[in-house]
């Protein structure tokens, strides 16, 4: 019996209270696709890692025409979705693995990003 592969789709968020209608538009993507049984992993880097830090994205200004980040970000992670942030990232930052990331997320370094990237079936920056 034959299973057909499943689309996975990357989406990489580099921005977080800098530019808070761009940090929104990953997870209103990566949201829709697991609504349509895609599979989505939103990779946060840069600033962007900021939004996995406990209690940041609730000092947030709104994204524009898009939900508050907390709410979409909850949604991602209860919709099944694989929410990654960057170890150099965070460690730039003074944010700690064990302590100050919120609960779903999980770290990650290039090398698995670039297999991510390969395995899926397109690739979005933010």
């Amino acid at each position: 019996m034959s299973t057909e592969p499943v689309e996975k789709i990357l989406y990489f968020c580099t921005k977080a209270g800098d530019d808070p209608e761009k940090a929104a538009m990953p997870f209103v993507m990566a949201n829709a696709a697991l609504a349509m049984d895609i599979g989505a992993t939103v990779c946060l880097q840069g600033n962007g890692v900021y939004l996995a830090q406990k209690g940041y994205t609730e000092t947030m200004l709104p994204p524009g025409g898009f939900p508050p980040l907390k709410k979409l970000i909850s949604e991602f992670i209860e919709l099944g979705g694989n929410l990654l942030v960057c170890v150099p990232c965070i460690k730039e930052r003074n944010i700690d693995e064990k302590q100050d990331l919120i609960e779903g997320s999980k770290t990650t370094a290039a090398g698995a990003l670039n297999v991510e990237a390969i395995e899926s079936n397109a690739v979005f920056v933010y």
